[in-house]
């Protein structure tokens, strides 16, 4: 891509978060999302492949029609509350209608279908913020509005999404998409703790980015786009991939890694608020996302080479490995001993 495209980009994409999680108002926070939504599409779309072009014609739909209900919800709810204050949301159409927008922002089921094909047609480094940055303005618009969104709807979507997340990420081989499916399994974690604690579901965003952002860019070091090509990856980096697999493990959520710390607090609040029986639905969907976890750390670590794969072994590296990726990694395995600090500030 030209630099100065690419600084464009860059800088649209940063404008339009800023303006988004720092608005007030209705028509800017929709202007932030529609600007970081352009901004995107260049990157999805820039290897010119048929496959790109569908993921970016998918994604902009979508996000389009996303943006369209929030507009139209906030509009209906200042037509009968002359309030276009995002924290002002009221009427029960509105909100039902922003639920259901946000979802679509998200991809959170039943509105999942776009984001494993938008991520299965992006490089990697795309896919990435796809994953996170793109996440971060519905994320605080759900964090602005959570005493307004329909709760029996997200309570419905935050179970679906744990289970289709795991229940179809059984069935890959891609790892873009088996990570697109730990995305919404992870996001039905975040809904179903926002409308009982907002700064706990803003915590376990927090370290669902930390954790995805390792596990994106060791893929892109290795180049291990399938299941295949992990299997021969532990002869370029073999501390690389150890460490690997303990963020796998981590975003599994086994102890006493750090994934284990959002779904340990999410389901203590849960059996606070009198929501046992959904905790322990969506703990035991855990199980599922666990499985697909393990069989990608198996198949990058414990697996040794010579194996029987159909395409010829890389001994070294493409490229050095960054010092980001060893201090995401290290967040990624070693903060549970800090969560007493943490549960402080929320």
């Amino acid at each position: 891509m030209n630099p100065h495209a690419k600084l464009i980009t860059s800088v649209s994409l940063l404008l339009g978060t800023t303006i988004t999680i720092s608005s007030n108002h209705w028509v800017m926070a929709w202007t932030g999302l529609e600007i970081n939504t352009l901004a995107i599409i260049p990157l999805i779309s820039k290897s010119h492949h048929p496959r790109a072009i569908e993921a970016a014609i998918k994604y902009f739909l979508v996000q389009a029609a996303a943006s369209a209900l929030i507009l139209l919800s906030s509009t209906i709810n200042a037509w009968y509350t002359g309030q276009w204050d995002i924290t002002q949301m009221t009427h029960p159409i509105s909100c039902l209608l922003l639920t259901t927008a946000i979802a679509m922002k998200l991809g959170l089921v039943p509105f999942h279908f776009w984001f494993p094909e938008a991520l299965q047609g992006s490089p990697l480094t795309t896919a990435l913020l796809l994953s996170t940055a793109m996440k971060f303005p519905p994320t605080t618009i759900m964090l602005l509005t959570s005493n307004s969104l329909n709760p029996t709807l997200l309570t419905a979507m935050a179970i679906a999404s744990t289970a289709i997340g795991g229940w179809m990420g059984l069935n890959q081989t891609q790892t873009r998409k088996i990570l697109a499916f730990s995305s919404i399994s992870h996001l039905g974690w975040m809904a179903a703790a926002i409308a009982y604690n907002s700064k706990l579901a803003l915590l376990a965003f927090y370290l669902y980015v930390t954790l995805t952002a390792a596990v994106f860019l060791t893929l892109n070091t290795t180049k291990a786009l399938n299941l295949s090509t992990t299997m021969t990856s532990w002869t370029k980096a073999p501390m690389l991939n150890a460490m690997f697999m303990l963020t796998l493990l981590s975003l599994a959520g086994l102890p006493p890694l750090t994934g284990f710390l959002p779904k340990w607090l999410i389901l203590q609040e849960l059996t606070k608020q009198g929501m046992t029986p959904m905790g322990t639905i969506i703990a035991i969907l855990s199980l599922l996302g666990l499985f697909f976890y393990l069989r990608l750390a198996y198949y990058s670590t414990i697996t040794l080479p010579p194996n029987s794969t159909n395409h010829m072994k890389r001994w070294h590296m493409n490229k050095p490995t960054t010092p980001l990726i060893a201090i995401l990694t290290s967040l990624s395995i070693s903060l549970l001993p800090l969560s007493p600090m943490i549960l402080t500030t929320i």
